[in-house]
């Protein structure tokens, strides 16, 4: 869904309750400036699916938004337990936001479990809707409620709501020639209803939506859209819901242009389509299916109208191997994959690394080690990026900091493996691939020109005169040898994993030569041109500077900007700085690092990149880690940031 927008605010991550207005003969409609909602229920229930349909709307309308699915890795998890439950959280508002929230204003639980596996996570006074139909005493037993949570009083201090949605459901689809179980399948088109009637969310893209997906069974079509504008009527019409609510579009948010929702790696796929026509070359991915990074290759498999090959490969070293193939024909190509399957592509990275042909590696972390969390977020692939191959075999390393980010992140990623002939590693996550949030379409004519040269023709006369090519004849400016395409005539060149000789290219054991290409492969990566760091630091040059900077990187973006933003309006002095390029770092890193008493550095890990900035600059930079498998929240960073100003 698109939507325009225009000028530019930024406004503190905080919720105001506005007017309470009450038109003549209609309930009453209160104005808020944001809403966190989650939708929780069991992996069967279609949270995702209800989540997706509840942000799209949301973008159409106009709104900032944030979102942060969460589902249980296995496919389908045992039906009512605490490890089935998936949950999808949305925050959105009427001026820009950079999280999904810290804690919802609204807990949508289908069962027993989503209220128990989710209740911690929900504030006094805010609203729970509950599904009463499966708080059967068997249900509430295999989660473990001794008592009824709806009846005990344990649920006092929340504004709660019990509504039999899957009774109410089959009740509107009793015309429909359904059985009982599909009539139940479609309560979460009830519950999505009933929230869109709450929050005055368009219909018209969910109506149409269900139309083109059901479009071969007209009979499920028929019946989610009933299920769906029951929901809708019910709000309307129960005593229950005496108040509904208004987000107004964030109309001020953003500066003028086209939006669309976009999630990390739909953004990551079309950047990479975008590169390779900026590039005017082919785009080849070589792949494995692996969570959560699995999307970008079904995404792109959409795309041959642009050029596009997709190969599904049978395991991670085939995708490598292949990918690292159409590079040396002259593609640009990808490899995508996370964390497990970077240690598999590794020997073929290091192949890269001595063959130097552009490459880009996406790398979409996920918990580890070994299979670990496949559908939790994690940021501990920085040192297996960094250094995870053997010999000296340095890969510059980007990393995108949210998930319209990943678009550009893509282009970047593409222009310095083409400028300067060598793998790149993405590194994005699962909190980045999954979340979304608006982003503005760019003008093509905003787009870098990644065009390059292949080599044509001889580039070095032996002392005979004879003309010849030499693959590792470099470019004094970048470093980069030429890149020749097989086939050209005049061209032919020996390529491989041995250690080459400069220049020519030939097989070389001296030991003189191998410590020099070493070298001159290190000096290429360091020598990579990247901006300088930014700094957002308001009280710079000012009596009451900021002492104390936090520096982060990847999709810390949010939870950090969002904290700092807090710490600010409680007339705290903070300055922030975030890292896109992680190898080489930007020049004027270490100077900024200087400027600051105290240098705090949140990831989610166990300090990876505190651990290269110490190494490197000799900072007594402080870690803040956090490995859950969740994004930090803003609440719980501002804090730590406090101490860390006050200690």
């Amino acid at each position: 869904m698109t939507s325009k927008v225009s000028s530019p605010t930024e406004q503190a991550d905080e919720a105001v309750v506005g007017e309470q207005r009450k038109p003549p003969g209609a309930k009453d409609v209160r104005r808020l400036d944001r809403v966190i909602i989650r939708f929780a229920g069991d992996s069967g229930d279609g949270m995702q699916l209800t989540g997706d349909r509840f942000t799209s709307e949301t973008a159409s309308f106009g709104n900032d938004l944030s979102t942060l699915p969460n589902f249980p890795a296995e496919i389908r998890a045992p039906a009512g337990t605490l490890p089935g439950v998936s949950s999808f959280q949305l925050h959105f508002a009427d001026h820009d936001i950079l999280t999904p929230g810290d804690a919802p204003n609204v807990l949508v639980a289908m069962n027993p479990a989503a209220l128990k596996a989710n209740i911690a996570d929900v504030p006094r006074g805010a609203e729970i809707i509950v599904n009463t139909d499966e708080f059967t005493k068997r249900a509430m037993q295999k989660v473990g409620y001794a008592t009824s949570p709806l009846e005990d009083g344990s649920l006092d201090g929340y504004n709660v709501h019990p509504v039999p949605l899957t009774t109410m459901t089959v009740e509107a689809l009793k015309d429909f020639e359904l059985s009982r179980k599909e009539a139940e399948r479609s309560k979460n088109m009830f519950a999505l209803g009933l929230l869109s009637w709450m929050y005055h969310r368009p219909t018209e893209g969910t109506e149409k939506f269900l139309r083109t997906k059901f479009a071969k069974k007209p009979d499920i079509a028929a019946a989610n859209l009933a299920a769906f504008r029951a929901g809708w009527n019910f709000g309307e019409t129960t005593e229950d819901f005496a108040v509904s609510y208004e987000v107004a579009p964030a109309s001020k948010a953003f500066p003028t242009g086209t939006y669309r929702n976009i999630s990390g790696n739909l953004a990551l796929s079309y950047g990479l389509v975008a590169a390779s026509r900026q590039a005017d070359l082919p785009l080849y991915l070589g792949s494995y299916p692996i969570t959560p990074a699995s999307d970008i290759l079904h995404e792109l498999s959409k795309h041959k109208n642009f050029g596009v090959r997709t190969f599904q490969a049978e395991d991670e070293i085939a995708g490598i191997g292949a990918a690292l193939g159409a590079a040396f024909g002259g593609s640009l190509a990808v490899t995508t994959t996370s964390g497990p399957g970077v240690a598999l592509k590794s020997e073929t990275i290091g192949l890269a690394v001595s063959l130097e042909l552009p490459l880009l590696v996406i790398d979409i972390q996920r918990g580890g080690p070994s299979t670990g969390l496949p559908t939790k977020t994690e940021q501990a692939d920085l040192l297996q990026a960094m250094y995870g191959r053997n010999g000296e075999a340095p890969v510059p390393i980007v990393a995108p900091r949210t998930p319209a980010d990943c678009f550009d992140a893509a282009l970047e990623a593409a222009r310095i493996a083409l400028t300067y002939r060598t793998p790149v590693l993405l590194l994005s996550d699962g909190y980045l691939a999954n979340g979304s949030e608006p982003w503005r379409i760019p003008e093509t004519d905003e787009l870098p020109d990644l065009r390059v040269q292949f080599a044509q023709g001889p580039n070095h006369t032996l002392d005979d005169g004879t003309e010849v090519f030499w693959p590792y004849k470099r470019d004094p400016g970048t470093l980069a040898r030429p890149w020749a395409v097989p086939g050209t005539p005049g061209l032919e060149h020996r390529i491989g994993g041995i250690e080459k000789q400069d220049g020519s290219g030939n097989i070389s054991y001296d030991p003189a030569n191998h410590d020099f290409m070493v070298r001159t492969r290190q000096a290429k990566i360091d020598g990579i041109d990247v901006p300088d760091l930014e700094v957002d630091d308001p009280t710079a040059g000012t009596e009451a500077a900021a002492t104390t900077l936090v520096l982060g990187w990847g999709s810390t973006y949010g939870p950090i900007t969002a904290a700092v933003r807090r710490l600010r309006t409680a007339g705290e002095h903070i300055a922030q700085a975030h890292l896109r390029h992680l190898n080489p770092f930007p020049r004027n890193l270490g100077a900024v690092l200087r400027r600051y008493d105290k240098v705090v550095i949140p990831e989610m890990n166990l300090g990876q990149l505190a651990t290269l900035v110490r190494a490197r600059y000799l900072v007594d930079a402080h870690s803040y880690n956090q490995v859950n498998g969740m994004p930090f929240k803003a609440e719980q960073l501002a804090t730590a940031l406090k101490e860390a100003i006050d200690g």
